[in-house]
């Protein structure tokens, strides 16, 4: 998924700089909405996994204090492990959708 949203995003501003008055920008705009769903769509699939993994991270660490059981921390440690990506993963969908949106007004210029 990362590839393809930066590839994707990369390909609309080079559309974009190349300014080719030969471009049917009403096309370009329908795509380009097709595709902001869909990774906005990931982006809430994403965000949803990453805050049941935070909740979870959550949960065994209050147990870790409350009992002290000493095999929480393996279940904490993997969790962690899972979130950190998981974070990182949906911080580059919520940056490249805002600029997705960026690029939308630039379209919707080249349209008027």
């Amino acid at each position: 998924m990362k590839e393809r949203i930066l590839k994707y995003r990369t390909g609309i501003d080079k559309l974009l700089a190349d300014n080719d008055e030969n471009t049917d920008w009403q096309a370009v705009l329908e795509e380009h909405l097709t595709q902001v769903s869909f990774f906005q769509h990931e982006r809430l699939i994403h965000l949803i996994v990453t805050v049941l993994f935070a909740i979870l991270e959550f949960i065994c660490v209050s147990t870790y204090i409350i009992s002290g059981a000493i095999y929480v921390l393996a279940l904490i440690g993997i969790l962690l492990v899972l979130l950190i990506p998981y974070i990182m993963h949906y911080y580059l969908l919520e940056n490249e959708t805002q600029k997705m949106y960026d690029q939308y007004d630039r379209i919707l210029e080249h349209i008027r």
